[in-house]
């Protein structure tokens, strides 16, 4: 059978991407962080590394469009005649690429903290939010860390079954932890990820899902 070609690009999240961040963010949570909580994030929390999945298969953007909100066919045509006029020089990694999600990691002593995971509303059941997951453990393994915890909204099933698919458990709850309408949240840890056991299960896990949806390409120093 013929491998599945991935158009997703993983690496670091840039303050070039903020806008899109945002954007995404818009669509999946009901409070945002400001944007200059990202750049803060960036530029100053050592504990912090966030990644952002880009599809190398839709026309890079430019500010111009991002403050537009001109993500679609728009602002791809835009974007191909200013390539052609010769006013777009950055490379597509600099310039930024059409997102489709990201991730938020803080590393703490031996515990790696899952902060955020989001997929763009248009891109969601395509694998993105499996592929962030697959990518937090694989650098939680590569920095050596013991486990991954995050918090994940009692009502939000879908999540929580993903989560559960990869070995995380429920152990414990943070009442009224959501902002917008006092909502419970879920406390999810993995046991550690380092054991033969672990790894060996989720390699299994990651093959599976590169066969389905294909092997994203990775350009990230730690990874």
């Amino acid at each position: 059978m013929a491998a599945v070609a991935s158009p997703y690009l993983i690496r670091a999240m840039t303050v070039a991407d903020i806008p899109q961040v945002s954007e995404i963010e818009r669509e999946s949570f009901p409070t945002m962080w400001p944007q200059t909580a990202y750049k803060r994030e960036l530029q100053q929390n050592a504990m912090a590394r966030y990644l952002v999945v880009a599809d190398r298969g839709a026309a890079p953007l430019n500010g111009a469009d991002l403050a537009n909100g001109a993500h679609g066919l728009g602002g791809a045509v835009r974007s191909l005649r200013r390539r052609l006029r010769g006013e777009a020089t950055e490379a597509p990694e600099a310039e930024g690429l059409y997102l489709a999600g990201f991730l938020g990691l803080w590393f703490m002593l031996e515990e790696c903290h899952v902060v955020t995971v989001a997929v763009r509303e248009a891109k969601r059941r395509r694998g993105i939010g499996e592929l962030l997951v697959i990518t937090a453990i694989e650098m939680a393994q590569a920095k050596e860390q013991e486990t991954l915890t995050l918090e994940c909204r009692v009502s939000n099933t879908g999540a929580q079954a993903l989560y559960l698919k990869y070995g995380f458990a429920n152990v414990g709850l943070r009442k009224r932890y959501y902002t917008d309408n006092n909502e419970d949240a879920l406390i999810m840890t993995t046991p550690p990820i380092g054991t033969p056991a672990f790894r060996t299960q989720f390699a299994q896990l990651r093959t599976a899902h590169s066969e389905r949806w294909g092997a994203a390409q990775i350009l990230h120093p730690e990874l």
